[in-house]
């Protein structure tokens, strides 16, 4: 196709994405604030809250990915206009997930455990444990936030998430300045007060999610309807098939993170702290890319629904060209700036040292990133979900922390060789992905 045949494609996706967008940079602002606070207060503090959200995210995620099941189900049911297949999906789809939340919940619990185990210095992990512990009571709210929002995004509408997202943000930093900092008579409790920040605002959003649904009939009618529904375990299996798999990919991708930081502690509280603002920054940029890739996501869903597979290739390939475009200006804003931003979270100068040089390759990384994201999000739509996890596995873990382990201990490069076994991970799954794009739409004898 030629340039101005996307044009219109262009349009609807970025109609459609940017109150997601603003929503992912909602939920990634929540931990640049922490740092960003945290890292005023000290490097010790700032590589507790690294060493301890890096952990907690593994589990985080694959609660997520459960959720992120729901989308193509419910985008295939509602563009296909099939409201009781819709709404079923919505009964057992917040069934499924709190049942599945309850779980991971106590499986967190039990991960503290092992905190002590995992190589980090005494100081780093007094201050990770209760911080932790934090993280741990906000993870069923948290889940259940995502189950509204991954419904309500399936039928088109993204601006509800996107509202809750940055009102939450408003309480989190509210909740931070007071307790981080001790303001207004309340004590100073420094990395504590930070978790009570984020504990705070993830018990708001899903209040906030029921408030909203309560005021508008529109919506209100989706739940009377479900509430009519049965639970079906044939509709659970299918909700787990889906997002089983994707859950499993996020934690494939996040362990291999995780792993990043845990290794990072063995070279020191200052490489680990360089490691939170570097992936910080990182991850403000992935956030944006994938609030683009999760309304491809419901593009694509919405076109299989309707059977129309040359416009889901072409919205897909649409949203393709935005996220390399997006991803090739964050890479230049890094080289340029590689000195500059880590001084919005820390004023220690061999913290900015070390991230300016993992900016360089972040700045590198960036492009595969973006490739590996918004590939993932056209298969999900397709509900192609097994073999993109099975290649996340191959890429992340088997090829990507080797390389990592290597290039940082046995070559003796350091944080930096950490770094570049991220960049070989994700310009493996980046092209692996696109290959698999390209095989499904084959199938679907769209050339």
């Amino acid at each position: 196709m030629k340039f101005r045949e996307y044009i219109p494609y262009y349009k609807r996706n970025l109609h459609l994405a940017f109150p997601i967008v603003l929503s992912q940079i909602g939920q990634i602002m929540v931990a640049l604030i922490d740092n960003a606070m945290v890292g005023h207060v000290g490097t010790t503090e700032l590589a507790a809250a690294s060493f301890a959200n890096s952990v907690f995210m593994i589990g985080m995620v694959f609660g997520m990915g459960l959720t992120f099941g729901m989308t193509p189900l419910v985008g295939t049911a509602f563009g296909n206009k099939d409201v009781k297949s819709t709404v079923v999906w919505l009964k057992n789809g917040i069934f499924t997930h709190l049942i599945a939340a309850m779980g991971l919940t106590l499986l967190m619990f039990g991960v503290y455990l092992l905190l002590p185990f995992m190589g980090q210095t005494p100081e780093v992990l007094a201050l990770a444990k209760p911080y932790f512990i934090l993280l741990c009571f906000s993870y069923l709210p948290f889940i259940l936030f995502f189950s509204f929002k991954q419904f309500f995004e399936g039928v088109g509408n993204t601006k509800m998430a996107m509202a809750i997202t940055l009102s939450a943000n408003v309480v989190n930093i509210v909740v931070n300045y007071v307790l981080i900092f001790g303001k207004f008579g309340f004590p100073e409790l420094g990395l504590i007060g930070a978790g009570i920040g984020t504990l705070v605002s993830r018990i708001v959003m899903p209040i906030m999610f029921v408030v909203l649904i309560s005021r508008k009939a529109r919506f209100l009618e989706y739940f009377k309807m479900a509430n009519r529904e049965i639970i079906s375990g044939e509709k659970i299996i299918q909700l787990l098939k889906i997002g089983v798999p994707i859950g499993f990919q996020l934690i494939v991708e996040v362990t291999a993170f995780g792993i990043g930081a845990v290794m990072m502690g063995w070279l020191g509280e200052t490489p680990l702290a360089a490691h939170q603002v570097a992936l910080g920054l990182a991850s403000f940029t992935y956030m944006i890319s994938l609030g683009v890739s999760q309304a491809n996501t419901i593009r694509v869903s919405h076109q299989i629904g309707l059977k129309d597979f040359k416009a889901m290739k072409t919205a897909a390939v649409a949203s393709t060209h935005l996220v390399l475009a997006f991803m090739s200006i964050a890479a230049l804003a890094f080289i340029g700036g590689k000195n500059v931003l880590p001084y919005l979270f820390t004023t220690d100068v061999d913290v900015v040292r070390i991230s300016a040089g993992l900016l360089i390759i972040a700045a590198v990384f960036q492009i595969f990133d973006g490739l590996q994201v918004v590939m993932l999000s056209t298969l999900r739509g397709m509900s192609d979900v097994t073999a993109p996890m099975f290649i996340a596995f191959i890429a992340y873990l088997l090829i990507g922390i080797p390389t990592s382990y290597g290039f940082a201990f046995l070559l003796n490069i350091g944080p930096q060789g950490i770094w570049f076994g991220y960049l070989v991970g994700l310009g493996t799954a980046g092209i692996l992905f696109y290959f698999r794009f390209k095989k499904n739409l084959r199938k679907l004898s769209v050339g």
